[in-house]
């Protein structure tokens, strides 16, 4: 991959050769390339990835932490190296960083400790009937059910920062209380592209003692972010939005409350003694990693971050928002398209919603798969964020550091082709 610059004045772009490290996105069907506009959902993975997965299963396959002989030693060094890297990548203490399965296991494994938590510490976390959990409108279902349900389960409250017609989050400070235990809201919507203002949230929320949850499956991977600076006390992401494997996700929490929290599975690797009677957890981030962990899937999250950290961060941002400013330019000119959130490419990730007047969203998608252009139609796993955008479905385009300008003009003739289409059906 390499990086060119274009002038003075335009961030730096990420150059075609990126799309060259990228298996999938070289192969053809109907002798078009594939144009990937969905990153969003999951990414494309490089050739170092694949690799990497490979060099484990032919070289090093075993389990870790419990082998004394030498390709259990390898695999456990390589094991502890990804927790290094990813607590590198987001700047935290390697011992905060727990892989999960995924973001959304990060988050069930938060709602679950919590109330563990409740019922043995209450020095933690303070849960009361009546007590309140403040979430965003714009939450993937992912950061909004666990907490539905942990409401329902002890009788919270659950109450709402709502947006404005630009997709820009309201962030109302009569909404935090001295009731507000936890504040659960995504750093970037995976729908509209808003990156919220985390910090402010943070600062409001503590003000009150309440958790911080912050959902960063779409900021990790795309811009960058430290958490020491954000101040959040838990943050999850997942492997295979940043080019690493499915099956891989990472939950930080702030090394105090992890030491506090109760774990939320039980089993081997996870403890530190057992009789009996009684058993004692081990010490972070093994007590909430119990039994074998993705061993295979950590070792690719070494190989992701080590390409993402080639390009830099700042790099891959810039990139993106070259990428959204030049989309939405072409996509607005077009008739009858609706789009969602703001019209400032700097004010929101890679990732534009819309929709085409009188075309079901996944009539666009069927015909755009037919010019072998992959875009995202649906609710988006944000049905309450629907509601409030009055709409059942939309379009959905995300970007990353394969994508180029280029895409974005055969997305447009595509969109162009299915309004032809769709006119021509009309007037029967």
């Amino acid at each position: 991959m390499e990086i060119k610059n274009k002038t003075k004045n335009r961030k730096p772009v990420i150059n075609h050769g990126a799309k060259k490290d990228f298996p999938l996105l070289n192969k053809k069907i109907n002798g078009k390339e594939i144009v990937y506009l969905d990153s969003a959902a999951t990414t494309q993975k490089p050739f170092s990835v694949i690799k990497a997965i490979e060099n484990y299963y032919y070289n090093y396959n075993a389990n870790v932490h419990r082998g004394i002989y030498r390709i259990s030693e390898e695999a456990t060094v390589a094991y502890e190296l990804a927790h290094k890297k990813v607590a590198e990548f987001i700047h935290c203490h390697q011992e905060e960083i727990i892989f999960t399965k995924n973001a959304t296991e990060s988050i069930n494994l938060l709602a679950y400790s919590f109330q563990n938590s409740v019922l043995i510490n209450d020095d933690f976390i303070s849960l009361r009937e009546g007590d309140e959990i403040l979430l965003t409108i714009m939450e993937h279902h992912s950061n909004f059910v666990p907490w539905q349900q942990l409401a329902k389960r002890i009788g919270l409250k659950l109450r709402f920062l709502e947006i404005d017609k630009q997709g820009k989050l309201i962030i109302d400070e009569k909404k935090f209380t001295n009731r507000t235990k936890i504040v659960a809201a995504t750093h970037v919507s995976n729908v509209l592209g808003t990156i919220n203002d985390i910090k402010t949230i943070v600062k409001l929320a503590h003000k009150h003692n309440a958790l911080v949850v912050v959902d960063a499956a779409q900021s990790v991977p795309h811009m960058p972010v430290d958490v020491k600076d954000l101040d959040c006390d838990f943050m999850v992401f997942s492997g295979h939005k940043m080019l690493a494997s499915t099956g891989i996700g990472c939950l930080y929490g702030k090394r105090e409350l992890l030491e506090k929290m109760q774990p939320f599975l039980f089993g081997g690797d996870m403890i530190r003694s057992v009789d009996c009677e009684n058993t004692t957890w081990n010490d972070l981030p093994m007590k909430f990693e119990a039994g074998t962990p993705p061993v295979a899937e950590a070792i690719s999250m070494i190989a992701a971050i080590d390409y993402l950290n080639k390009i830099g961060m700042k790099n891959v941002r810039g990139h993106e928002i070259e990428l959204t400013k030049y989309a939405l330019g072409k996509l607005e000119k077009i008739n009858g398209i609706a789009i969602y959130g703001s019209t400032n490419a700097e004010e929101r990730g890679g990732v534009i919603s819309f929709n085409l007047q009188n075309i079901h969203p996944h009539d666009i998608a069927t015909v755009l798969d037919k010019e072998n252009i992959a875009i995202r139609a649906g609710n988006h796993c944000a049905q309450p964020l629907m509601r409030a955008l009055q709409t059942n479905a939309t379009c959905r385009i995300s970007f990353y550091v394969y994508n180029t300008l280029e895409d974005v003009d055969k997305l447009v003739k595509g969109l162009e082709i299915v309004n032809r289409i769709f006119t021509i059906s009309n007037k029967k």
